[in-house]
């Protein structure tokens, strides 16, 4: 059972309203506005009071799928032959189908309902349909092992799972095959199986390159079933009232998403997320990106597209845009330009994929219209000041958003440009938060601490862990829940955040504590440079030095050790610069740096590799 610990929308600590309303701050301590109110609706409430009324308007355009690939009445939005464009109505149309279809496959309020696929229309239409009967959607990580993945369907106890064949070299169905062998003399529909207990169907997309390779996965999985199975098109069956019924049973505070956080430290937890978290994050994300319902938008593939990718933009009535299955530079890039998309969204990793498409386009002498292009969020981790500059300069993103942390934090148009790609804004609304030290005190502005948040946002606890829950949300003596993000950042005196490293990577250099991403950001800036990581390396004098791992731009001049650790010098404060230089993919180092699906650097890793590589004297400055 998940845990329920939220803080009610109406307390606020008793800190904060002691804080004067003024724009000079003393104490790391804000609290946004209570204006515009929370919307206490559901999601499927809500897609039925403000969107259906928009039911002629695109709402979903993906160039790589098929204009009708699960089958159905003919398209009542006609005109596209070549790919799926879905308008409001069409899209409503095959939400209900697939509502219908999994009440019929038994599917009750509270039941997880397990995804593995990129972003396609399956999946906006499973977000969707699971809401509307109270189902529990868990969004799992396609790049995890099968080991991850067995575990992680036992941990929510997944009823039903739906997932494509493969993604890049995960070939799925193979997994669980070779993982659970019993799965191959059980039925569709009637799985029992000892390894998960709780499954009882397994759905699949179909994402290979046509119906008769389609057709031969099926055939070596025959416990698993055509997604197109799934769906009750016909509306004169008791299904359709089922769906009626459940949804006047549903309430805004039920948990309706678990989303997988990525694992850059540790194993990954299920977050347990309810339809009053989802909904009003997306209306404040739309709020601070100015979106409105003539906005085009691409959302990256991972776990967050529900919420920045998907709900933000559909909650004004504006057009989803899906390039492609998984992360495609070259395939997003076309897309920005043919469907003259106004905003996109990613971290690091993938503005920087697509930086290196454009430029790489531009050398060949194309011309490219981003002119339509405005907004955007750049999130997920710290984000690198020179990308955050480049994304605005090369991609027309001039309003391009930051945002933080459960998006507690965001910054707005009306923002500077220096605090747009220095910091991560200011607090949202019905969001308080503070930085503390390591008592527990609120710590002065320009202070480094903890960041802790607390209001409607908050989770309500990680799924079937009640002591990673009670690590992490605390109570203070005044009754309120406290988020302890794990997160080191500044707040100045007006009251914008600067996130400077996850505590546990701080670089603690002779009892100085050094920043990773204040390293990363001077280093990012040199034109040699593409991509760098700063991290911990343990040292018999100084407890931790320094240790920068480097990833070259593509035909710019080598720099080497030396060179590196001048630019860090000359950048900053000397005692930044790195005692150890690593280069990726050369003496013997991996071919890229490691990171979760969601793009984030795991630098747990990258700390092993470290010691690993320091013991044998590879890398010394």
């Amino acid at each position: 059972m998940p845990i329920r610990c939220s803080l009610p929308a109406t307390r606020l600590p008793r800190i904060l309203l002691r804080v004067p309303r003024v724009r000079q701050l003393s104490l790391s301590v804000v609290q946004g506005e209570s204006y515009p109110p929370l919307d206490s609706r559901t999601l499927g409430q809500y897609f039925a009071d403000m969107i259906q009324p928009r039911l002629t308007r695109p709402a979903l355009v993906c160039p790589k799928e098929g204009p009708r690939p699960h089958g159905g009445p003919a398209s009542n939005n006609p005109g596209i032959e070549t790919h799926l464009q879905w308008n409001f109505a069409e899209f409503d149309q095959h939400i209900q189908a697939l509502a219908r279809g999994l009440v019929s496959l038994g599917v009750k309020k509270g039941d997880r309902v397990a995804v593995v696929m990129g972003n396609n229309s399956a999946y906006a239409m499973l977000q969707w349909a699971c809401a509307s009967i109270g189902a529990i959607l868990a969004t799992i990580n396609p790049a995890y092992r099968v080991h991850e993945l067995v575990n992680t369907l036992r941990l929510v106890g997944a009823s039903h799972f739906f997932l494509v064949p493969q993604i890049r070299s995960s070939a799925y169905l193979s997994m669980l095959s070779q993982a659970i062998p019993g799965l191959l003399s059980v039925q569709p529909g009637s799985i029992q199986v000892e390894e998960l207990p709780e499954l009882r169907s397994i759905f699949v997309i179909d994402n290979t390159d046509g119906p008769a390779h389609f057709a031969k996965v099926l055939e070596g999985a025959r416990y698993a079933a055509d997604f197109r199975e799934a769906l009750v098109w016909r509306e004169d069956t008791y299904e359709k009232e089922a769906v009626q019924q459940i949804g006047d049973t549903l309430h805004c505070d039920d948990v309706m998403n678990l989303q997988f956080t990525s694992g850059t430290t540790g194993l990954p937890k299920a977050v347990s997320l309810t339809h009053s978290n989802l909904l009003n994050n997306a209306l404040s994300i739309a709020d601070a990106m100015r979106l409105t319902q003539d906005d085009h938008r691409y959302a990256y593939p991972s776990c967050s597209r529900l919420v920045l990718g998907n709900l933000a933009v559909w909650s004004q009535g504006g057009t989803i845009v899906y390039p492609s299955e998984i992360f495609n530079p070259p395939a997003i890039v076309d897309a920005l330009i043919s469907q003259r998309c106004t905003a996109l969204h990613g971290v690091p990793t993938h503005f920087l994929g697509v930086l290196t498409e454009v430029e790489r386009r531009q050398k060949l002498g194309h011309v490219m219209d981003f002119s339509r292009l405005r907004t955007g969020i750049a999130a997920g981790t710290s984000v690198p000041i020179e990308i955050m500059k480049q994304a605005i300069d090369k991609l027309n993103l001039t309003q391009l958003t930051n945002a933080y942390g459960m998006i507690s934090f965001q910054t707005t148009p009306d923002d500077s440009i220096e605090c747009r790609v220095e910091t991560v804004g200011r607090v949202r609304p019905h969001v308080c938060a503070k930085i503390v030290d390591a008592s527990g005190d609120v710590v002065p502005v320009g202070t480094p601490g903890e960041v802790l948040v607390s209001g409607y946002l908050l989770q309500r606890g990680y799924w079937g862990d009640e002591e990673q829950t009670a690590r992490v949300m605390k109570w203070d003596s005044d009754g309120v829940l406290w988020m302890h993000t794990g997160d080191e950042g500044i707040l100045d005196e007006n009251g914008y955040l600067r996130i400077v490293g996850r505590i546990k990577d701080i670089i603690i250099r002779g009892g100085e504590n050094l920043y990773p991403v204040q390293i990363e950001n001077v280093l990012c800036q040199h034109p040699s440079i593409l991509e760098a990581a700063a991290v911990s390396v343990p040292d018999r004098r100084l407890g931790e030095v320094v240790g920068a791992w480097i990833v070259r731009a593509p035909g710019a001049p080598k720099l080497n050790r030396a060179e590196i650790r001048e630019v860090v010098q000359k950048g900053m404060n000397p005692q930044n610069a790195p005692t150890w230089v690593w280069f990726v993919d050369e003496d013997g180092t991996p071919p890229e740096l490691p990171k979760t699906a969601s793009g984030k650097i795991q630098k747990h890793i990258l700390r092993k590799w470290c010691r690993e590589l320091a013991e044998r004297d590879i890398g010394k400055v």
